[in-house]
């Protein structure tokens, strides 16, 4: 029970890696507010939360919205009178090619993902820093973050955007006892009826050579969102298979 009596905003948590961490943060005796723009979705994940024995509200937000992030934070405060945890989940992975990418399609994915990071992790470290109890945040980067893939131009540019962010919030949060981490993952199996089948060539590139689950990610963030984590900020874990690391994979 790591998370008892703790209270974590989750964003993006109506689906995938969100609900996930959710899921696993709850289980360990967090409070929990589902943050995610589609009503239907976080209604679904709160009621199996509390169906599970968590303690679990929604709020609907759209995290590119500085008015929508705010009330979420207060939100959490009215109902449980603190934020201890902040994972950022909330993100798009629109693809296009770079030559081809619309000024709608890169604004959507920057807006959301980098954008939106930067203002739920600066309205979740404002009530921190107020409380003076110090707090986490999570935030879900990628290994499009690390290194460049076809399509990807404005998400691995987000994604590469929210690991500096994690560098720059742990820097100045640090004096506040706010930890800043990330977690990187690689290909998860977020949409199993649509996925299929992991593309070759990923699996020539990861030693593990299959998909993540949605649960191996959130336990990496778990442990970046738990009193464990003492001497670490500032950096963002790949849970990606050994994608990140691989080199010739032959021989």
């Amino acid at each position: 029970m790591r998370f008892e009596n703790k209270v974590a905003l989750i964003t993006g948590a109506g689906h995938g890696i969100g609900q996930a961490i959710a899921t696993k943060l709850a289980s360990e005796g967090a409070k929990i507010l589902v943050v995610d723009i589609n009503p239907d979705q976080a209604s679904t994940a709160v009621s199996a939360l509390r169906d599970a024995g968590a303690t679990a509200e929604a709020c609907i937000t759209d995290v590119s919205k500085r008015a929508d992030v705010e009330a979420a934070v207060a939100k959490a405060v009215e109902l449980w009178g603190k934020l201890d945890i902040l994972a950022c989940s909330a993100g798009l992975m629109d693809r296009e090619p770079f030559l081809e990418m619309t000024d709608e399609l890169w604004h959507r994915v920057i807006d959301t993902n980098l954008y939106g990071g930067f203002l739920c992790g600066q309205a979740a470290a404002k009530q921190m820093v107020n409380q003076g109890s110090g707090g986490r945040i999570i935030y879900v980067a990628s290994n499009s973050g690390i290194f460049g893939g076809r399509g990807r131009a404005a998400y691995g540019a987000s994604k590469a955007g929210i690991i500096n962010l994690t560098q720059s919030m742990a820097i100045e949060l640090a004096e506040h006892n706010i930890y800043v981490n990330a977690v990187a993952p690689g290909p998860t199996l977020t949409r199993p009826e649509v996925q299929g089948e992991l593309m070759g060539s990923a699996q020539t590139r990861m030693p593990l050579g299959r998909f993540g689950t949605p649960a191996e990610i959130a336990g990496v963030a778990a442990f970046l969102a738990s009193d464990e984590c003492s001497f670490t900020t500032g950096h963002t874990y790949a849970a990606d298979g050994g994608f990140t690391v691989a080199g010739l994979m032959e021989g």
